[in-house]
């Protein structure tokens, strides 16, 4: 594994940050990312976090739920969300409500994806807009990845893919249909997280090491569009632990 690491560390140019666990992991990118919120609040007045859902960040949440910074100057919303009511198991507003907007950082403000239509593709355009309100470019995107490649709600084969990777795309939000997984979602594209002062990948054990090394090796940015992140000159790093 220590060759794999090196390896990836090279693909990567130095942008590879590893820990030996995921407590560790958890403790490092939660003051990482205090320092740039707290930099961006002392430098214009307010700051902006991206965040994505899943069970690997609730640790991070939670830590981040009891950091005093000053919350009620830093925006926070989603990466994606599944189109399914906000207090759906699967929601992931559900999810940083639940752990991340506690304590401390109950005074932060948050903005949803979902809204009132039935459908993702009916809310797009009043997502698109209040996502455009949001103080911007953003200053911390947290993004994972799937085994398939897939950050965000970007998924291979998944409908208006082309749409959610074009770096011209002057859309914040995206409606997009996984093929291979359940509920429409809505995606933040590309071409807005890509504008990030600072962007993190959060992984975490052996089958996705494994699998950002394929994504570090040639192939169609579609077939695993992390790969968008990963070719592109962007402020990115990957904290990795077993």
């Amino acid at each position: 594994m220590k060759t794999q690491l090196n390896q990836l560390e090279a693909l990567l140019n130095n942008k590879l940050a590893n820990f030996d666990n995921a407590e560790q992991l958890t403790t490092a990118l939660a003051t990482d990312i205090t320092k740039q919120l707290t930099k961006s609040i002392a430098e214009k007045g307010l700051a902006t976090l991206v965040l994505s859902g899943g069970r690997t960040p609730i640790p991070l949440f939670k830590q981040l739920a009891n950091t005093d910074i000053e919350w009620e100057k830093v925006y926070i919303t989603l990466a994606d969300e599944r189109w399914v009511s906000p207090d759906d198991e699967a929601s992931n507003e559900r999810l940083i409500r639940q752990h991340l907007l506690q304590h401390q950082a109950s005074k932060a403000n948050f903005t949803g994806l979902k809204n009132h239509h039935d459908l993702a593709t009916a809310g797009e355009t009043e997502c698109n807009n209040l996502i455009g309100k949001l103080p911007y470019p953003f200053d911390v995107v947290v993004l994972g990845m799937g085994n398939d490649g897939h950050t965000a709600s970007l998924f291979p084969e998944s409908t208006r893919l082309a749409e959610g990777l074009d770096p011209s795309n002057p859309n914040h939000c995206l409606a997009i249909t996984p093929m291979h997984a359940l509920h429409e979602r809505m995606s933040l594209t590309f071409a807005s997280l890509k504008q990030a002062k600072q962007i993190i990948l959060h992984l975490c054990g052996t089958d996705k090491l494994n699998t950002l090394q394929t994504a570090c090796e040639d192939g169609p940015i579609e077939d695993m569009p992390i790969r968008a992140f990963l070719r592109s000159q962007l402020p990115l790093t990957v904290y990795w632990s077993p």
